[in-house]
């Protein structure tokens, strides 16, 4: 007798574990909410102390694991989301009253949201799952963490530690979880789950495209492609060497990292000698046409063999001679799009290189890299010009414009005033929900008690009796000077309908019978026909270059997902086609 191995599908596996998981986070969902704040305080300090303490085996963990980054970088970016985001948020009312506005004599009460699908991401795996699993506890929501497949054991490992200080501090059981077999199909259940209440979700853009169409909310993150732009006032040695700062820690793996400068043309030369002092090195044309075919894929993604490599790694695999200590990869460019391919996001210590006139060619410029694939994002100004600096701020169409500061560090808090975070909302102009840094507030509804401030005073109504009928005068009237005659009225009516394809029998018929009922065409006979178009659910670049090549339209709606760069393709080729469903 033949005997066969039994097969497992690993989707189905994942899928089996999505459904427990929030089956389970759901059960335990309603006795964390009625946790007090005193309670869930003392839970969420024992999570960031354990969590602090393992700061940097989990660091080794993910680089063992993912082959990305720093270990003293990973290590620095676990203590900022145990150490800096838990001081942020330790004080925060999260339970309860939580705000009364005494004037206005409303009170508010803080919800939870509820279960929440928390995504993780390779590039920031520990540091991000550590931040994730203490906003949504200081929110009182549980949580189902997706972690990628290539950091999913580090991941685990956190949501381990961190579930295991939750439960001694009181904490119901499941409230922290963490899926063990992991797939993108198994992901996507998780998001679709009933149980599930809201998703955080972290990562690349198809799966930031999977959140916002699993028919939940959500808080969706995509590209960074993060300028700097260097004025002719800046302090040029510590606008570079923020630059470096910024590209090179944790090997450029945080979305909000550098990945342009654009320099005024009479400091150029300057500027150049200063990055090459501090451990740049600028490429030939050749040199940058070599690294650019290493580094960008035929998806105009960073290739997983560079992101989060160190410089010299990357020239090594693009036969590039660099020299000992460089830090950071430059290639000059003229442009920014699909010709010139090191001006996308890059997530690794590679920088783009574009001299300008003057401010206000930087402003056309940072703006041209920042709709490839960073709108809403994060870009930083080096000046001391407050007047040039405010008008970044006031035209670019980014949502974090850190000051004379590395964009990384600035962007997430650490080294500015921003509400510490490791997800940044890109908001409208990213197509996501919010442009701020999420903290337990995006995780709380509010309810609110509003007292009467504004009494209804109403007038006293006088009903006046109708005249007697016998006293009306129903006698005709003769037409009022300049007015229209009734059989000239009918008939304009009659064509004007009638140019419009309806029945003349659309209005009453007024050659019956006396005493015969008007007939009325039906409604649904003179409606508009029926519309057959179906909206795309989402519309990236690829799909209107394909659309452009094909010579056809693409119908959206108001429920369609478009990204910035195929909303500017679209509207360049005029291919959209705008339907509402709703009529």
């Amino acid at each position: 007798m033949v005997e066969y191995a039994a097969q497992t599908d690993p989707d189905l596996d994942s899928i089996r574990n999505a459904r427990t998981l929030a089956r389970r986070a759901h059960a335990a969902q309603s006795d964390l909410a009625e946790l007090s704040q005193e309670q869930i305080d003392r839970v969420v300090e024992a999570m960031a102390a354990a969590a602090t303490a393992q700061a940097v085996p989990f660091a080794r963990m993910a680089v063992d694991e993912t082959g990305m980054g720093l270990e003293a970088d990973k290590a620095r970016k676990n203590r900022f989301a145990s150490e800096t985001i838990y001081r942020f948020i330790q004080p925060m009312r999260t339970v309860g009253v939580i705000r009364r506005n005494d004037q206005a004599r409303v009170v508010e009460i803080a919800e939870p949201f509820g279960v929440v699908a928390a995504i993780v991401p390779t590039t920031n795996p520990t540091s991000t799952a550590i931040y994730k699993i203490l906003v949504c506890m200081k929110a009182r929501c549980a949580l189902v963490i997706s972690p990628h497949p290539a950091a999913a054991h580090s991941v685990e490992r956190v949501a381990e530690i961190m579930a295991a200080a939750a439960s001694e501090a009181g904490a119901p059981a499941g409230s922290i979880n963490c899926m063990t077999n992991v797939t993108l199909e198994g992901t996507q259940e998780l998001m679709r789950r009933k149980e599930v209440s809201v998703v955080l979700a972290t990562g690349g853009l198809g799966l930031v495209r999977a959140a916002y169409s699993a028919g939940k909310p959500a808080y969706g993150v995509g590209p960074g492609n993060a300028p700097a732009y260097i004025e002719r006032t800046a302090d040029l040695t510590k606008a570079v060497s923020d630059v470096i700062t910024g590209k090179t820690f944790d090997n450029g793996l945080l979305c909000s990292s550098e990945n342009s400068v654009v320099v005024d043309d009479c400091i150029s030369g300057e500027v150049r000698r200063e990055f090459e002092r501090q451990g740049g090195h600028f490429l030939n044309q050749s040199e940058a046409e070599r690294l650019a075919e290493v580094l960008v894929t035929p998806d105009r993604l960073p290739s997983t063999e560079c992101v989060g490599r160190t410089a010299l790694e990357i020239a090594s695999l693009s036969d590039i001679t660099a020299p000992d200590g460089t830090r950071v990869l430059i290639a000059s460019l003229n442009g920014v799009g699909r010709d010139y391919p090191l001006s996308m996001e890059k997530l690794c210590p590679v920088l783009s290189f574009y001299v300008v006139p003057d401010w206000r060619a930087a402003c056309t410029r940072c703006q041209e890299i920042l709709r490839y694939g960073g709108m809403g994002h994060t870009m930083s100004i080096h000046s001391q010009d407050e007047h040039v600096i405010l008008e970044f701020g006031l035209k670019k169409p980014a949502f974090r414009i850190v000051v004379n500061t590395p964009t990384t560090l600035g962007s997430i808090g650490m080294t500015t005033g921003l509400d510490p975070s490791m997800t940044l909302g890109c908001g409208g102009y990213g197509g996501n929900i919010t442009s701020d840094n999420i903290t337990p507030h995006h995780l709380l509804n509010i309810k609110r008690l509003a007292y009467e401030i504004r009494p209804e005073t109403r007038s006293p109504v006088t009903i006046e009796t109708p005249p007697p009928a016998s006293s009306l005068d129903v006698s005709p009237k003769p037409p009022m000077d300049g007015g229209i005659d009734s059989t000239l009225l009918a008939t304009r009516i009659e064509s004007f309908l009638a140019s419009r394809g309806l029945a003349k029998s659309t209005i009453s018929d007024t050659s019956q019978a006396p005493g015969e009922q008007a007939k009325e065409t039906p409604l649904e006979a003179v409606a508009d026909p029926p519309r057959t178009e179906t909206a795309a659910e989402f519309v990236c670049e690829e799909d209107v270059r394909q659309a452009v090549q094909e010579k056809r339209t693409i119908v959206i709606g108001a429920r369609t997902i478009v990204t910035p760069a195929a909303h500017d393709l679209g509207a360049q080729h005029r291919i959209f086609v705008q339907i509402d469903l709703a009529k």
